[in-house]
């Protein structure tokens, strides 16, 4: 069941400490998935971990929280073949796909050699709702920043550009992301784009951005542009709470 328009919710969040597993789904990924708009059925969502190299441990970690969410739930995992015959099959199938965190870098890499980065493009275009976070958010945009490369964050600049902004993420709780990511846009390495508190999304309908929440009391998006002086103006935006 596609959503009324091509959806993405981007997020540094998602997931919250779980009461009998390890993690239990967030406000963020179930409001994602309410964005598909199933009823009368559990919501079909599949999970990608590339970005961590499809982590076993991550992946079972994925099917407790669907479990306990009610989700039907199935991965595509690349490492270190694909599992599932017909990925774009699959992927167009869906309701919902959730993006994991990681390497940003690596993922785009992966996704390029096995053609996942224009299925993704068919998945959004054809209303499959698209969420992740961290790299799994990055990789909606045209760029963030990133420690694929090690512990000193990097611009990344290849990203799908589904939406024609970039993204920073854990914008609260990373001491280099901000000044970085404000650095980069000032300097025209990045467009000007959204940032994202640790627990904090923002939703695009199309390539628009509609409104941000947090799944955290006080956590906030930001939006980030280049200044006529060659500085740059961020925005605190407003952010509803989700419970």
């Amino acid at each position: 069941m596609p959503a009324n328009d091509p959806t993405i919710l981007a997020t540094s969040g998602g997931i919250v400490p779980g009461a009998r597993t390890r993690w239990s789904v967030g406000p963020l990924t179930r409001h994602a998935v309410d964005l598909a708009g199933v009823d009368a059925r559990a919501p079909k969502v599949c999970f990608l971990a590339t970005a961590c190299g499809d982590a076993p441990m991550i992946v079972r970690d994925f099917y407790d929280m669907a479990q306990e969410a009610g989700f039907h739930a199935s991965h595509v995992q690349l490492f270190p073949m694909p599992n599932v015959e017909d990925v774009r099959a699959h992927l167009l199938a869906q309701d919902v796909i959730w993006v994991w965190g990681g390497s940003v870098a690596g993922l785009l890499a992966m996704w390029e050699l096995h053609g996942v980065d224009d299925i993704m493009r068919e998945a959004w275009q054809a209303g499959v709702v698209l969420t992740g976070v961290s790299a799994g958010s990055i990789c909606w945009h045209t760029g963030g920043t990133t420690d694929s490369f090690g512990p000193e964050l990097r611009p990344i600049t290849n990203g799908l550009g589904l939406v024609p902004w970039s993204n920073g993420v854990h914008y609260d709780s990373e001491e280099q992301r901000r000044p970085l990511f404000q650095k980069l846009v000032g300097d025209g390495v990045l467009a000007p784009g959204y940032a994202t508190d640790d627990g904090v999304g923002v939703l695009y309908r199309g390539t628009e951005f509609v409104e941000a929440f947090t799944e955290v009391d006080g956590k906030a998006a930001y939006f980030v542009d280049r200044a006529d002086d060659g500085g740059v103006v961020e925005t605190r935006l407003e952010t509803r709470r989700l419970r």
